[in-house]
Formats: C-alpha cells, structure tokens, sequence
C-alpha cells in the first residue's frame, strides 16, 4: 500500500546528510519523490563543512532507482533558504514538500552560555526553519497545495543545559502553529515532529547530562523493554505527513521514535481562576495560594 506513496513529488529536506534526516531522503525517494538533499556538511556543532555529505546520500538514493540532487546552501540566510527552494524548481519545476531537519548543538548550562553559543543554534534551528519555509510558503501559497514539516523537539518543554536549543525548538512550534492558520485555506498543510533516535547529536550528551534528563522525565523507558533508535522509524511518520494521506493534519505536532508515536497536546490552561472585577495585588496575595498556588508549580 505504501508502495511509490510520493510519486512525482518533489521534495526538500534539510540536514539531510546524516541521521533522521539522510532516513528520510532514503525513504522518501524509495516512495517515488525527487529530493533534494540539503546539507553543508558541518560537524554536530557547526564546524567546518564538506559537499561530499550531501552528495554521498544523493548517490544512496540514485542507486535504488530514486532521483535526488545536493544543495550544500545554509539555512541561516535568506539567501540561503531561496536557493534551497530554487534548486527544487530548477532541476524538477515544481515543490510539493518541505522537511526541516538541519541543526546544531552548542549545549551549555544556562549561567554560562555565550551569546555566540546562544545566536549559533537558534539561526539554524529556528532562524533557518523561517528562511526555509517562507519561500516555500509564498510558492505553495501560490499553487494551492504543499506540506511543511519542520523538526522540533522534546526539548521544547524544557531540557537541562540547552536553553538555545530549547528555545529554538519551542519556537519552531510557534512557527508550525501560525503557519498552518495562514496556509490551511490554500490547500498546505504544517506540521511539527519530536524526535527520538539514536544520532550523532544525541551522542554528544554526556553521561551525568542524560541521567539528569532522564530523572526529569525527558527520556523514558518501558520497564525493561529496550528503547529502539534507529532514525528510520521516524522517517515513516515525516513521509507519512508529506503524502496525501495527511491532507486534514495540520497545525499538530507528532513525537515519533521506535515502537512510540504520540500526539503533542498544544498549549492549553491546566486550570483558570476568576476575580470579579479584575486582579489587584490584594486579591492575588489573598487567593493565589490557595487556589492555582496551591498546586505543585515547581518542575
């Protein structure tokens, strides 16, 4: 059934040199789409740079049968993130699908990070999700149909030690979530993942730093059931949501991760309190403690 699901779609991924992304470059020109695989080739923290990255997946691809091409623009300019888009137009004539995988990590805990460290991961992470997007928005927009999907992360709610991160990634959500409002009437779906596999960024988390996450709830085991990581098992949901089959999913965000895919809640109030009249200081020293204070408000 699942069997050329995105034939003659043309498709843009990008980061799609390792990891998730390079998954679903595989996967997506398994199913018939054409891709173009973005990717500077830099290490996990930005760092140099190689066209041989994106290459590498494209010859994967072209020795199933698939069609791709490389794009080695940043997606940090706006420059950049036409280019992207322009490739697509230039070699196939037209854009279906938009995938943003590409990110950094610069972890640090919040008292001593830089603002180099700070501006690094949220021009490529969020900064890079928009030069990305808008573009392919406006031109989507134009033809009446597409699908945006842009990687966000647990991290979202809050991760020890990656306040850039953390922020870019519940900003990316933000994104998805007005962006569907804007584009639901032209046809384009937006929306988000959180993903959970085995990559090179995941491997730079040090030991002390993942026993914290894990106490706080960031990662969690079944018992002990072994956890299952490997990133094409979230290339099938992205697929899934780029193909027609997910023309009424929009605005949603999706965690995805071996054996486990869950839909995100979006913000909503846990609990409200009314003052008649409005809230003076008197009024909320006399009943925030014993109505929304008297809840369990520390993380």
């Amino acid at each position: 059934m699942s069997e050329m699901l995105l034939q003659d779609k043309v498709a843009v991924v990008t980061g799609g040199g390792n990891g998730i992304g390079r998954e679903i470059c595989k996967l997506f020109g398994q199913l018939g789409a054409k891709v173009v695989v973005n990717d500077l080739g830099v290490d996990v923290h930005g760092s140099g740079g190689s066209t041989s990255i994106a290459e590498a997946v494209v010859k994967e691809i072209q020795d199933i049968g698939g069609t791709a091409v490389a794009n080695t623009n940043s997606v940090a300019t706006p420059e950049g993130g036409e280019s992207i888009v322009q490739t697509a137009l230039d070699h196939y004539g037209k854009l279906d699908i938009v995938v943003h995988v590409a990110g950094i990590l610069r972890d640090r805990m919040l008292f001593n990070m830089t603002i180099d460290e700070w501006d690094a991961v949220i021009s490529v992470h969020l900064r890079g999700a928009f030069c990305v997007v808008r573009p392919a928005a406006a031109l989507m927009r134009a033809q009446k149909g597409g699908r945006i999907i842009c990687f966000s992360s647990g991290s979202a709610a809050g991760n020890t030690g990656q306040a850039n991160y953390s922020a870019a990634k519940a900003g990316i959500l933000g994104l998805v979530r007005t962006g569907a409002r804007d584009l639901a009437k032209y046809g384009v779906t937006v929306n988000a993942i959180w993903p959970s596999a085995a990559t090179r960024m995941t491997a730079t988390v040090p030991e002390a730093a993942a026993t914290l996450r894990a106490e706080r709830g960031i990662r969690r085991t079944t018992g002990a059931r072994p956890q299952i990581r490997d990133p094409k098992h979230v290339a099938s949901m992205v697929a899934y949501l780029a193909s027609d089959l997910a023309s009424n999913i929009t605005g949603q965000t999706f965690a995805i991760g071996g054996e486990r895919l869950a839909l995100i809640s979006n913000p909503a109030p846990v609990r409200e309190v009314y003052c008649p009249g409005g809230w003076t200081m008197d009024k909320m020293v006399e009943l925030f403690p014993q109505t929304l204070g008297s809840m369990e408000l520390y993380m």
